[in-house]
């Protein structure tokens, strides 16, 4: 692993994640969202990831819960002139991107993604220099100063079946940033994909020997995988996709007992759209000694009710970006709007 990523990661990891529910007035604090909401004409746009006290209230102020691409999709489509997007840094910056008339805030601007952080743009940007002639395919999970450089901006749900498409076309690629995602299109598309060196932190935690153990006690459990894990763990999978299509593969399923290996705020979605059903958390060996042993991204967890609605009173944490940034980052996500449709 690339020692500077290793750094990077261990200076941004949050000192503590956010209050627990227990330690709030969750009716009060809801209460006052509410009432604000309708105010300032705003919305929540919550990623799968964050609390189920968020996620609850969104679906409560006819807000949403989605992956990345889904929550930036509402939010330009939606009327609310102010988006409170519940996530991290980068899906606020998509939602600006997208929607740049509209007012983005965000509970808290620290909630960074490893991802993100371990694609500086300064560095990508001598990486593509360096080799020439190859297209440019940036994960969402990105800065937008990144995402302007780029040729193309996908999701994990199309990912494979762009890198194919490029493939076919006779082209080479650079893919950045996470390399197990990239190692995984790339076997599945057979393309010649050059790959950054970085890693989504939560994901990486997954063990492929922990998860054998739990099938073998769990014989009937299908395993649902997110492709941002590595390769033994996808292996191992009866399914593997994004977040929208893991929960969409366990509400398909006849199954009645799953293994997820994701961040484990997708439970409250799970558990809500198959209530019969039974959601295990696949075993993971926590990164550096800094995260949970449960999948959880220390980040997404810095969004709170509190927060939220502090932002909201206040106007505070607002997504700002350059002009011509959000002018160039539209190209590639507009291209990987129209793919979509196609495809």
């Amino acid at each position: 692993m690339n020692q500077n990523f290793l750094k990077t990661i261990e200076k941004n990891l949050p000192i503590s994640a956010a209050k627990s529910g227990e330690d709030l007035d969750i009716a009060s604090l809801s209460a006052g969202i509410k009432k604000l909401l309708v105010k300032k004409s705003a919305v929540i746009i919550a990623h799968y990831y964050t609390d189920p006290s968020i996620q609850q209230l969104a679906e409560e102020t006819g807000g949403f819960i989605g992956d990345s691409l889904e929550m930036a999709r509402f939010g330009a489509e939606n009327p609310a002139q102010t988006l409170i997007v519940a996530g991290v840094r980068f899906m606020g910056e998509t939602a600006k991107i997208l929607s740049p008339e509209k007012t983005v805030l965000m509970p808290d601007l620290k909630a960074e993604c490893s991802l993100d952080l371990g694609c500086e743009p300064g560095e990508f940007k001598k990486f593509i220099a360096a080799n020439p002639g190859r297209v440019v395919v940036v994960y969402a999970n990105t800065s937008a100063e990144v995402k302007a450089m780029a040729d193309w901006v996908v999701t994990s749900s199309i990912a494979v079946d762009l890198i194919k498409h490029l493939t076919e076309q006779g082209k080479k690629i650079i893919w950045a940033p996470d390399r197990y995602l990239g190692d995984y299109i790339t076997r599945q598309s057979g393309g010649d994909v050059m790959i950054w060196d970085a890693c989504c932190i939560v994901h990486s935690e997954f063990v492929a020997a922990k998860i054998s153990e739990q099938k073998k006690r769990h014989p009937k459990a299908q395993l649902l995988v997110h492709p941002e894990s590595k390769a033994d763990v996808i292996a191992l999978a009866d399914f593997v996709g994004s977040t929208s299509q893991l929960l969409k593969a366990a509400q398909q399923s006849s199954a009645k007992e799953f293994i997820v290996a994701t961040e484990s705020g997708i439970f409250y979605k799970m558990q809500q759209a198959c209530p019969d059903k039974k959601f295990i958390a696949a075993a993971t060996e926590p990164y550096g000694g800094k995260v949970d042993c449960e999948a959880s991204c220390p980040w997404m967890k810095m969004n709170n009710l509190e927060n939220l609605l502090a932002a909201l009173k206040t106007g505070q944490n607002e997504i700002k970006l350059a002009d011509e940034v959000i002018k160039k980052a539209l190209i590639p996500l507009t291209r990987m709007l129209e793919f979509r449709k196609k495809n």
